[in-house]
């Protein structure tokens, strides 16, 4: 299988630097036309300029590519408008979106401001969320679209002093899990990227030997297969130096409790049965937990429950 992207348009958002310098530059090399979209901030979100998006404009330009650069700020639901608006003016169609943009303002969550933790949810969760759905009309109307959010280990799983950060992150899966849902029908397949990555953001925090190996190119390829025409869909793809896995979640086969037995205590004291992980399965919509526990109420009943799916 050749993966190409010959012709179509890609949104790459925070693609001056880093992972969307890389992801950007990798789908131009395979054919695509690019929007470079980075408000040009440090790490924090602070001080302003479009240098560096041009510069990957121009790069990707130079090696015979076609790219504009955009500065929008995610988080403006506004500015995303125009330049979705721009992209469509210029080339009629957006087939690939990458929301990679972000900004860490890490603290104790005791000793976090609300005003921070609310500027990081905003340029991660909000941001994705502008600029997904500014593109999804036009995905709709084609009946084709590849979308990638980027998560995080801190999202999945948590990390000391990132309570806004790992919150956004977080929120990655559940929006991921709904789009995936009703894109289906138009061929809108959503995913999510969970890198970790040497990048500015990080660059800091892992030792010298780590950061070398844990270079941004080194993911690319993972998020290149996300944005395929053969790409899965609802897919969490872990990634980091050339390793990938997927990550899922599970629910235990769990117990019920009826009666008098359904207290307090008698959780307490079947929690292990609760949490057994024999027969667990990966559920893959809401109205299956619904289903499997009204299932288990009734069978315990003696009651035929009909219910579809």
């Amino acid at each position: 299988m050749n993966i190409s992207f010959q012709d179509r348009v890609a949104i790459v958002t925070g693609a001056g630097t880093g992972l969307g310098r890389a992801h950007a530059l990798g789908l131009a090399r395979r054919g695509a036309r690019l929007v470079i979209n980075d408000l040009g901030v440090g790490p924090d979100g602070t001080a302003q300029s479009s240098d560096a998006a041009d510069s990957v404009a121009q790069e990707i330009r130079d090696m015979g590519g076609k790219a504009i650069a955009h500065g929008a700020d995610v988080s403006d639901e506004g500015q995303v408008t125009d330049m979705v608006a721009q992209a469509m003016n210029k080339w009629g169609r957006i087939d690939i979106l990458v929301n990679n943009a972000g900004i860490l303002l890490d603290k104790t969550f005791a000793k976090m401001t609300m005003a921070n933790f609310r500027k990081v949810v905003d340029v991660h969760l909000i941001g994705t969320a502008n600029v997904t759905h500014a593109v999804w009309p036009a995905m709709r109307e084609a009946k084709y679209g590849r979308v990638v959010l980027t998560s995080s280990s801190s999202g999945l799983y948590g990390n000391f002093g990132q309570s806004n950060y790992g919150a956004a992150k977080a929120a990655m899966m559940g929006l991921m899990n709904v789009l995936s849902i009703e894109g289906a029908r138009d061929n809108i397949k959503v995913n999510t990227l969970a890198p970790t990555a040497a990048t500015r953001m990080t660059r800091d925090l892992l030792p010298t030997e780590a950061a070398d190996l844990l270079a941004p190119e080194s993911i690319t390829p993972g998020l290149l297969y996300l944005l395929s025409d053969d790409a899965p869909t609802r897919v969490i793809l872990s990634a980091g130096a050339g390793c990938y896995a997927q990550t899922r979640i599970y629910e235990t086969e769990g117990i019920l409790l009826e009666g008098d037995a359904n207290t307090p205590e008698g959780v307490a004291a079947r929690f292990a049965d609760i949490a057994d992980p024999d027969g667990q399965q990966e559920l893959t919509d809401a109205f299956s937990q619904t289903r499997k526990y009204a299932r288990k109420a009734a069978q315990a009943r003696g009651l035929d429950l009909k219910w579809g799916g």
